[in-house]
């Protein structure tokens, strides 16, 4: 009876423990397009992120991470070598002339 109450605390209290080691953070991604959302969202899964829902009304991308595992600089890399600007990094001028014509967007950041 015991191991059964220590299995089911320690199975109780190891989501809590999870938690703490994720963050949610939101940077600013231009784009202008649903194929911009699904290329940035795409970008952004590297290996230790959860989420990555990007927003095309307010050009913002919410990730949910784990900064053990992956930082917000590599994610921002991976979005910016993909043609999209972050608010910390500029995609080459070859990656954003790459990007389909409907995804050039403006690359004045806001």
């Amino acid at each position: 009876m015991k191991h059964i109450l220590l299995a089911a605390l320690l199975a109780a209290s190891f989501p809590a423990f999870a938690s703490d080691t994720t963050k949610t953070e939101t940077i600013k991604v231009n784009g202008d397009c649903g194929m911009c959302e699904a290329t940035i969202e795409k970008a952004a899964m590297l290996p230790g992120v959860e989420k990555a829902e990007w927003d095309m009304d307010t050009k913002r991308l919410t990730i949910t991470y784990n900064p053990e595992k992956v930082t917000l600089e590599a994610v921002q890399k991976s979005i910016a070598a993909e043609g999209y600007d972050t608010e910390m990094l500029q995609a080459t001028d070859a990656a954003y002339k790459a990007l389909p014509q409907c995804c050039q967007y403006n690359r004045k950041m806001n």
